[in-house]
C-alpha cells in the first residue's frame, strides 16, 4: 500500500470544496433568493406597473377630490398628505410578501428549496429584501408624483433621505409580520384577504389623511398612538418640519416598532417557515 504524500494531501483538500461558514452562506443564499424574486419583474412588468398605479390613483384622489374638504392648519393639504401616502405605499406593498410566499407554497417551490443545500433563513430574506428594492422604486416614483401635484420638500435633503431609510426600514420590518400571514394561508387568494383586515384599519385610522383631533375621542386616541400614525408622524416631521424635538421623538419610536416587528416575526416566521417547509 503506497504511502500518503503531502501532495496527495493537497490535492484531495483542493478537491473537497470547503463548506462555507454560516453567516456567508445565509448572505450568499439570500442573494441569490432575492435576485431570483427581483427577475420575476423584469420578466413579468405588469407586477410591478400595477403595484405602482394604486399609490398614484391615491395621490390623485386625496389631492384633487378630498383636499379641498380637509383642513390642515399651518401647511397645505398636499404637503400634509404626501408623507402619509408614503407611509400607505409602503404598507399596502407587504402584501406582495404575503401572496408571494403563498404562492410559492402553494406550487411547491418552498419544497424544491427544501431540497437544495441552503439556508432556509435565505427563502425569507430574500423575499423581505427584494420587495425593500421595489419600495426604493415606487417611493422614488411617488415622490415625483408628489412634485407634479405640489408637493415640497420643506426641511432638507437629508430630511428626505432619513426619512425614506426608516420608511424602508419599517416596511422590512412588517413585512415579516406579512410573511407569517403568507406561510399561514392555504392559498395566495386567503393570504391577500387575510393581509388587508390588519392594513385598512391601521393605515385609515391613523394621521395618514386626516389630523387625529378630527376623528372621535376613542378613535383619535388609537389613531395617535398606534406605529403607523407615528411613523406618519416622523416621516412627515423630517420632510414638512417640525419642532426638533417631537421630530426625535417620533424618530425614535418608529425605530422602535420596527425593533419590535422585527424581534417578534423574524424568529416567528422562520419558525412557521421550517415546520411549513
Amino acid at each position: 500500500m503506497s504511502a500518503t504524500t503531502p501532495a496527495m494531501v493537497a490535492a484531495v483538500a483542493t478537491a473537497v470544496p470547503r463548506r462555507r461558514p454560516r453567516p456567508v452562506r445565509v448572505l450568499s443564499d439570500t442573494w441569490v433568493v432575492m435576485e431570483r424574486n427581483l427577475i420575476s419583474y423584469v420578466r413579468i412588468p405588469e407586477q410591478l406597473f400595477f403595484s405602482s398605479v394604486q399609490p398614484i390613483m391615491f395621490v390623485l384622489l386625496f389631492r384633487y377630490v378630498f383636499g379641498g374638504a380637509i383642513s390642515t392648519p399651518g401647511m397645505s393639504y398636499v404637503n400634509y398628505l404626501m408623507p402619509g401616502i408614503f407611509v400607505q405605499t409602503v404598507l399596502f406593498s407587504v402584501v406582495s410578501t404575503s401572496v408571494g410566499l403563498a404562492e410559492d407554497l402553494q406550487k411547491g417551490l418552498i419544497e424544491r428549496f427544501r431540497s437544495l443545500p441552503m439556508a432556509r433563513s435565505a427563502v425569507l430574506f430574500g423575499r423581505t429584501a427584494a420587495d425593500s428594492v421595489r419600495n426604493v422604486f415606487v417611493i422614488l416614483l411617488i415622490t415625483a408624483v408628489g412634485y407634479l401635484v405640489g408637493f415640497r420638500v420643506q426641511t432638507s435633503l437629508l430630511g428626505y433621505l432619513e426619512a425614506f431609510v426608516l420608511l424602508i426600514l419599517f416596511a422590512f420590518a412588517i413585512s415579516w409580520a406579512f410573511a407569517y400571514v403568507g406561510l399561514s394561508a392555504p392559498n395566495s387568494e386567503t393570504a391577500q384577504l387575510m393581509a388587508f383586515p390588519v392594513l385598512f384599519p391601521l393605515t385609515f385610522a391613523s394621521t395618514a389623511f386626516v389630523p387625529a383631533s378630527s376623528m372621535p375621542s376613542w378613535l383619535a386616541w388609537f389613531a395617535e398612538h398606534q406605529p403607523v400614525s407615528i411613523l406618519v408622524n416622523a416621516t412627515r416631521a423630517l420632510m414638512v418640519g417640525g419642532p426638533q424635538a417631537d421630530t426625535g421623538h417620533w424618530v425614535t419610536m418608529s425605530l422602535v416598532w420596527s425593533a419590535i416587528f422585527l424581534a417578534a416575526f423574524v424568529p416567528l416566521a422562520v419558525w412557521r417557515y421550517r415546520r411549513t417547509a
